[in-house]
C-alpha cells in the first residue's frame, strides 16, 4: 500500500474514533441531567403528597 494512502486512511479512522469518543460524553451529561431532574421531581411530588391537609368539619 502506498504510504500516502495509508496515512490518509489512518487520519480518516482517527477522526471517526474521535467522533465516536465524544458521543458517550454528551450522552453521559444528558443522562446525569435527566437523573437529577427525575429525582428532583420525585422529591417535590413527595413533599406535595405529605403536606398536612386540613381536617374536614363534621
Amino acid at each position: 500500500m502506498h504510504p500516502d494512502i495509508h496515512l490518509a486512511l489512518h487520519h480518516s479512522r482517527a477522526a471517526e474514533l474521535r467522533d465516536e469518543a465524544r458521543v458517550p460524553l454528551v450522552r453521559a451529561r444528558k443522562d446525569a441531567l435527566r437523573a437529577r431532574l427525575g429525582w428532583t421531581l420525585i422529591e417535590v411530588g413527595l413533599k406535595l403528597a405529605t403536606q398536612p391537609r386540613p381536617l374536614p368539619a363534621h
